[in-house]
């Protein structure tokens, strides 16, 4: 099919408007951001010269119902999401957020509710789940290359967010797991397959370095239906740049990807590269690691190309607003396990996935006995361990 041109208002002029503007700009080359809303009318212009883009605005229900736009892309801060997605909704516009989609659950929910009442096209903008290595990665998962999917391990930490909203909790929503878990439970979604239920989460947090009220630290835990669990890391002080590593773990085989601090390409310089090396680098003497295409390795490029094309096809894309909820509702029982230090019940009012999963556990039984291990020893021969079926007993068997 042929595709269409689309002309967007992106709502937002700070960092994640800047890619992902460039990105728009130098994939499809026919989508073109039209206008920009900023609530600085100078941020706005300086929008504008940046980019080339037609018209700016301080004013958001002037740009999202403007006759010449048919999407809106909401690159604001988080506590301004939801209003954000109430105006395209209202104004019948497609509509991409970035991530995450509310600061809990309940904002999430509702801007659902609200894209899902007025039928219009929603996508959820959570770019760590779409570079090329990871999709090539999901659908190798798929295709059953690592049996069932037991672990699924994410992590995510470099030196702090870029601007200064992300460090109030009440603008924000929380600290280091609102901003960057809800990448690494996405992913983990991703793997261990959206249609199992997450049931509950564990997590630990705390502020260990930064004079804020929300966190700088956690890890957190995601028990699932079937048994799979899911592990993310998160720290706004981790020093070094930006880490971003998975690893999956199956009864079959293992994945690791490493995405930023090894990319291929490592330089040495005592002067200076004399400019941005990578984001999060900070610095750029010593050991650099440069990275070729930032918005391919992030994801952004087969985001939009993969949001625009279901757009023109009319299909749902591999992000929508009901996974931004998922997410959310999976952080807020984490935020209230770090409180409580127990296990917290994840609380889905919404759920659209399956109803029975398999659970991950297998069982090997061969003449009663239930074999647990199969080894290759050094001597060449094989050893099986087994557990008597009735008795408990535990023994092996050379062959």
């Amino acid at each position: 099919m042929s595709l269409s041109p689309h002309r967007i208002a992106m709502l937002g002029t700070g960092f994640i408007a800047d890619f992902y503007t460039s990105t728009l700009h130098n994939q499809r080359s026919i989508d073109r951001v039209q206008a920009v809303y900023s609530r600085s009318k100078e941020r706005a212009e300086a929008f504008q010269s940046k980019w080339n883009v037609m018209h700016g605005s301080d004013n958001m229900e002037e740009t999202v119902n403007r006759d010449d736009i048919d999407t809106v892309i909401i690159g604001l801060p988080n506590h301004r999401h939801e209003e954000a997605v109430l105006a395209a909704a209202k104004a019948g516009k497609a509509v991409l957020c970035t991530k995450p989609l509310g600061r809990n659950a309940e904002e999430a929910k509702r801007m659902l509710e609200v894209v899902q009442a007025a039928g219009v096209f929603h996508g959820y903008l959570e770019d760590l789940v779409y570079p090329p290595k990871t999709l090539k990665a999901i659908q190798s998962v798929k295709n059953g290359a690592l049996g069932k999917i037991l672990w699924v391990r994410s992590r995510e930490t470099h030196p702090g967010p870029h601007s200064d909203w992300f460090w109030d909790n009440e603008m924000a929503g929380g600290g280091a797991i609102i901003d960057m878990g809800c990448h690494c439970v996405e992913i983990i979604r991703n793997f261990i397959g959206k249609g199992v239920r997450p049931v509950e989460a564990m997590c630990w947090a705390d502020t260990l370095v930064h004079p804020i009220e929300a966190e700088d630290h956690g890890i957190g835990l995601i028990r699932f239906e079937n048994g799979a669990m899911g592990q993310f890391e998160v720290s706004w002080a981790f020093r070094g740049g930006m880490d971003l590593r998975d690893e999956v773990s199956g009864s079959e085989g293992t994945i690791w990807l490493n995405h930023w601090l090894r990319t291929g390409y490592e330089m040495f310089t005592s002067v200076g590269q004399g400019g941005y090396v990578a984001e999060k680098a900070e610095g750029d003497t010593g050991w650099l690691f440069p990275v070729g295409d930032e918005a391919a390795e992030l994801g952004y490029t087969d985001m939009f190309k993969e949001m625009f094309t279901c757009l023109d096809e009319g299909t749902e894309p591999m992000e929508t607003f009901y996974d931004g909820y998922v997410v959310n509702t999976i952080i807020d029982a984490c935020y209230r396990s770090a409180k409580t230090r127990q296990w917290e019940a994840i609380e889905l009012d919404i759920w659209q996935g399956d109803e029975d999963v398999e659970h991950v556990r297998t069982i090997t039984e061969i003449d009663g006995k239930i074999l647990i291990k199969t080894e290759v020893m050094p001597d060449g021969k094989t050893k099986q361990i087994f557990k008597d079926a009735k008795s408990g007993e535990i023994s092996e068997t050379l062959l």
